[in-house]
């Protein structure tokens, strides 16, 4: 039974390679002014392939990922009493291809469906007032301070019988504080985060999965080269996620970085297109994958 448990956590740990590498986690200008009224639908896809980082004792071997992964996301710029904010949802749909020794024994799983959908709150408390599309006209940034809450629900695909799966079969909640300095054109930005989980109570093998916090940090270093363009430095550092399956806590306690880029261009007065890619610094526990994709942006509303 504790070597059919170890295995377990060691499952636990392809789950999550799958978990992070469906989404693009790395958000540079998380925290900015918008006018309010204005309206952003967001349309892309995201391509990630890797491996699993685990200890040597594992009984999962050359693990290897591939996901395809689409989304759709809406946010809305809000006056939240006199200060700016935002709501926004994304909603991913992801076709997921795997392969690992598992045991010794070969293992192969192919899936697609709906990923977890995430809804998010956030509010710039300090150096982004509310402002319409007229006034933002001469706003310029110095020190912005903010905070958000992102919450992903567990209605993704999710198969109790299978070792890996989109859906997460739990609910997160990540509270999180951002600052960001203008510098004439150049934006240093920093942000933390705690992101906390409820039990998978239907876990593989019919087992109870509980994860402890984990916290995440990002910088990103930004540059704005006018009419529109901007491009960005990212990087991320996360921490913690230890597991524990019917008890048996496990070694699998998260440190890992992540490193990429982000270029941003104009369309027209409606329309953008985004480009990103990261790839793995270092990785103790949990995917080590590399990440690309492309974005479309429509905004519309708010007198512009």
């Amino acid at each position: 039974m504790i070597a059919r448990t170890g295995a377990l956590l060691c499952v636990a740990a392809l789950v999550f390679a799958a978990e992070h590498a469906c989404a693009a986690e790395l958000e540079p200008r998380a925290y900015v002014n918008t006018p309010v009224g204005l309206n952003f639908l967001i349309a892309g896809y995201t391509y990630s392939e890797g491996g699993l980082s685990t200890s040597a004792s594992s009984p999962i071997k050359d693990a290897q990922l591939r996901i395809h992964t689409e989304f759709l996301a809406y946010a809305r710029a809000l006056d939240v009493w006199g200060k700016s904010g935002k709501f926004d949802v994304i909603l991913p749909y992801s076709q997921l291809s795997g392969t690992a020794a598992v045991e010794g024994q070969p293992r192969e799983r192919q899936v697609s469906g709906l990923n977890d959908p995430r809804f998010r709150f956030s509010v710039n408390f300090y150096g982004a007032p509310a402002l319409s599309v007229q006034e933002f006209a001469d706003y310029r940034q110095d020190t912005l301070i903010g905070a958000s809450v992102q919450v992903s629900a567990p209605v993704g695909q999710y198969d109790s019988g299978k070792l890996v799966n989109i859906g997460t079969n739990r609910w997160s909640i990540k509270p999180d504080i951002g600052i960001s300095k203008a510098f004439g054109q150049l934006t240093l930005e920093l942000t933390a985060g705690l992101v906390f989980f409820t039990n998978n109570e239907e876990y593989f093998g019919g087992t109870t999965l509980e994860q402890d916090p984990v916290f995440s940090t990002q910088a990103h270093v930004t540059y704005d080269f006018g009419r529109g363009v901007w491009g960005a430095l990212d990087g991320t550092y996360d921490y913690g996620g230890r597991t524990t399956v019917n008890g048996v806590r496990g070694d699998d306690v998260q440190k890992n970085s992540r490193g990429g880029v982000t270029l941003a261009l104009p369309v027209d007065r409606n329309n953008s297109i985004k480009l990103y890619a990261s790839t793995g610094v270092s990785t103790r526990t949990g995917s080590d994958y590399t990440l690309g994709g492309i974005a479309w942006q429509y905004r519309w509303g708010g007198g512009m």
